[in-house]
C-alpha cells in the first residue's frame, strides 16, 4: 500500500516536471542543425557561421549534423521525419529544395509539403578551377585545350544533380566540351579529388578552394555568378570570359520539418533575418567567398516553389535524365 502511495506520488511529480519543461520558453535545450553535405563546402561553411551566430542570438548551442550523400537527400530526408518542435532544423539549398526534385523520380521528401521554409541567409557562387597540371589560365584557353583532346578530361562535383553539377553541364553545354563526370559526397571531397588530380576540372565551392587558390596549389579561371566575388576580385565571371549572361549561384536557408510551431519558426525568422544583417556576419560570409542574403519565410517559400520549376525546365533543356 505504500509503495503504490510512493509510485502515485512519483508520477504526479514526474508529470509536474513535465509539463514545467513543456512550458518553459523557447528554446530550452541545444537544436540539431542537419546538413545533407560533408564537412568543407559551401552548405555546410554558411551553417556552421549562421548556426553559430543563431545560438548566440537564442542562449542556446546549435549543433552541426554533417549528413552527406546522395545529393544531401540523405540528410534533408533524415530532418523531414524529425519531430516537429523547432530542435531540429536543417540547411536547405537549391540542390535540397529544387534541383532534387526534377532530379530524383523517388524523393523519399516533398521539399513544400514537409518543411516549413524559416529564412534565406546566403548565396554562393561556384569556381572554375584546374589541377596545377592542367595548362590552362584562362576560360578560353581551357576550351580550347578541352576541345583539343575531347573524352580526356574528367570533371568533378559535389554529387550528380548538385548545383556543382549543373553550373559544368550548363558551362560545359554552351562552350560544347566532351569532359567525364566524377561525383563526390560534398565539396570537400571533390576539393580532395582536384588536388589529386584525380578530376582535372572542378566548378567547385569558394570556401574549400580559397586557400589553394591563393597558395597556387589550383589555378581559378573564372566565378560563376554574374558579379565578381569580393573573396577573390581578380578572378573574372564566366560572363566576362566569353558567355554571356552566365550567372548561376547556390541559394542557401534554413528549414524546419513541417507542423512546427509558427511562434517557433516565427522566433527563428526574426533572429536569421538580425544575424544575416549585421555587419559582423556579413563580413565572416563575404571572407569565405558567400554572399549574405535576407529573406523571410514567404518570400523563402515563393523562391522554392519558383525554383523548382526552373529547374524542371533546365533538366530537360540540357536532356538530363531523371535518376
Amino acid at each position: 500500500m505504500r509503495f503504490c502511495r510512493y509510485l502515485s506520488a512519483v508520477v504526479v511529480a514526474l508529470g509536474c516536471a513535465t509539463a514545467a519543461s513543456a512550458q518553459q520558453p523557447y528554446p530550452n535545450k541545444p537544436i540539431r542543425l542537419i546538413v545533407g553535405f560533408a564537412p568543407g563546402g559551401n552548405t555546410d561553411t554558411v551553417g556552421r557561421i549562421v548556426g553559430q551566430k543563431l545560438g548566440e542570438w537564442l542562449g542556446t548551442q546549435v549543433v552541426v549534423d554533417n549528413r552527406g550523400g546522395a545529393s544531401g537527400t540523405i540528410g534533408t530526408e533524415l530532418a523531414a521525419r524529425a519531430t516537429p518542435d523547432g530542435y531540429t532544423l536543417t540547411m536547405g539549398t537549391s540542390t535540397t529544395h529544387a534541383i532534387a526534385v526534377a532530379a530524383f523520380s523517388k524523393l523519399r521528401y516533398d521539399p513544400i509539403k514537409d518543411f516549413a521554409p524559416i529564412a534565406l541567409v546566403a548565396s554562393a557562387p561556384y569556381l572554375l578551377t584546374v589541377h596545377s597540371s592542367v595548362p590552362a589560365r584562362s576560360v578560353k584557353e581551357l576550351v580550347a585545350l578541352v576541345k583539343s583532346q575531347p573524352g580526356k578530361f574528367n570533371y568533378g562535383s559535389a554529387g550528380a544533380a548538385t548545383t556543382t553539377h549543373l553550373v559544368m553541364v550548363t558551362f560545359a553545354t554552351r562552350a560544347e566540351l566532351d569532359m567525364t563526370h566524377i561525383p563526390f559526397k560534398g565539396n570537400g571531397p571533390a576539393t580532395a579529388a582536384l588536388l589529386a588530380g584525380e578530376v582535372q576540372v572542378l566548378f567547385g565551392a569558394v570556401p574549400p578552394l580559397l586557400g589553394h587558390v591563393n597558395a597556387g596549389r589550383v589555378h581559378a579561371l573564372a566565378i560563376s555568378s554574374g558579379k565578381r566575388s569580393q573573396a577573390l576580385p581578380q578572378i573574372p565571371t564566366v560572363a566576362e570570359s566569353g558567355y554571356r549572361g552566365f550567372d548561376m549561384a547556390l541559394w542557401l536557408g534554413f528549414f524546419a520539418p513541417s507542423g512546427t510551431p509558427p511562434g517557433v519558426v516565427k522566433r527563428l525568422e526574426s533572429a536569421l533575418v538580425e544575424i544575416v544583417q549585421s555587419p559582423e556576419t556579413k563580413e565572416l560570409l563575404m571572407r569565405q567567398g558567400v554572399e549574405p542574403y535576407s529573406m523571410g519565410s514567404g518570400d523563402l517559400a515563393k523562391l522554392v516553389k519558383a525554383e523548382i520549376e526552373n529547374y524542371k525546365s533546365v533538366f530537360k533543356t540540357a536532356g538530363i535524365k531523371m535518376q
